[in-house]
């Protein structure tokens, strides 16, 4: 049986590392390109003639749903597996609904992966596969300089928690916390809650410690 060809999309390249370090080992996938940003994704698919995509959610120039619905119409051919680090069920559902055979959190093991894409190749719909190891999410950490404890402060910013509340959980005080969330805002070029809270779900750093509606709640309050 011949590899299954797979192009990757994602604009963050250690995530990308990360996908091709867990891949490459794997005879039955060949990958056969990268697009690093959405508007690069179809002019790739054009060239390299993928049997399956991987694809980010949030890609600059033209996002995944957007991409998702071009495919359909230019690409049909082409099976899309989501990567997102948008832990949320209804941008799952939208994804699935446009198109996508299945939606991946940035905190899968990589080492899982593989077995999804096979899933998803041989004709099966993985409607919803969230990710809940840290593997990819610690990764992507990493690519923006956080330390340990400011990534997990940003986790708990994600879910919506105060100041006061991530000061206890972690027995720090409140002025801690704040020269925290300082080197987490110049790092990561945000400046302020809302802004880091969304930088965390759109590149995988919000970890595993919050639901649809904490995101809903932090992003809208």
């Amino acid at each position: 049986m011949r590899p299954i060809r797979l192009l990757l999309a994602d604009d963050h390249a250690l995530v990308l590392q990360a996908v091709r370090f867990a891949l490459e080992p794997n005879p039955e996938i060949e990958i056969v390109g990268e697009a690093r940003s959405g508007s690069e994704v179809l002019p790739r698919i054009g060239e390299t003639r993928p049997d399956l995509l991987l694809l980010d959610i949030r890609m600059p120039g033209i996002d995944g749903l957007q991409l998702l619905d071009r495919l359909q119409q230019q690409y049909p051919e082409t099976k899309v597996v989501i990567l997102s680090g948008l832990d949320d069920p209804e941008v799952a559902a939208e994804a699935i609904r446009r198109g996508a055979k299945a939606f991946l959190g940035k905190g899968i093991d990589p080492a899982d992966i593989a077995p999804v894409l096979r899933q998803v190749f041989e004709g099966e719909v993985v409607a919803e596969s969230i990710g809940s190891a840290p593997g990819i999410a610690e990764l992507a950490s990493d690519e923006f300089g956080l330390t340990t404890r400011e990534r997990e402060i940003l986790e708990r910013v994600a879910t919506g928690r105060s100041n006061k509340q991530i000061a206890g959980e972690f027995w720090l005080s409140e002025q801690t916390i704040k020269y925290h969330l300082t080197n987490v805002y110049r790092k990561l070029g945000v400046s302020s809650r809302t802004e880091a809270a969304r930088f965390a779900y759109d590149h995988g750093l919000a970890g595993n410690n919050s639901s649809g509606e904490d995101r809903k709640q932090q992003l809208n309050g």
